[in-house]
């Protein structure tokens, strides 16, 4: 028998919006954490940092690049790790923007770092978020 009227398919999160989605997990995992949340897509000349904050210790300015990944359920393959992503140019890109966040915002003479954030989701599922501190060091970009 024909179904008539309306039935919704649930809509797939299009890249904009699961990105941001990770990003509100991220910070929120974060905060949990101890972190406290100075700014969210942070644009500078060179690029945009999706989280930067305080470390629980009080000093350590933290950039965070968020990736973040979902399982389709019309295709529930393995997904590679997120964290992967963050390859050599992402790395420059990365240390060029705590480098220009540093100047503007007068943090020369305080400790910084770049974690990464991995979220994946998967339909009913609760989130795996893991967290990767200092994922990227002066070192990973010569």
């Amino acid at each position: 028998m024909p179904v008539f009227g309306s039935q919704r398919q649930p809509k797939k999160l299009d890249k904009k919006a699961l990105g941001a989605m990770g990003e509100r997990m991220a910070a929120r995992e974060l905060r949990r954490s101890g972190y406290k949340i100075l700014g969210r897509n942070i644009d500078t000349p060179v690029g945009e940092a999706d989280i930067v904050c305080r470390a629980p210790d009080r000093s350590t300015i933290v950039v965070v690049e968020v990736k973040t990944r979902a399982v389709d359920a019309d295709n529930p393959r393995p997904i590679d790790a997120p964290e992967l992503a963050v390859g050599p140019k992402k790395k420059r890109t990365l240390v060029a923007i705590s480098r220009s966040l540093a100047g503007a915002n007068g943090w020369t003479d305080r400790p910084m770092r770049i974690d990464v954030v991995a979220v994946v989701m998967a339909a009913g599922t609760k989130p795996t978020i893991r967290h990767h501190i200092n994922a990227v060091t002066l070192d990973d970009v010569r």
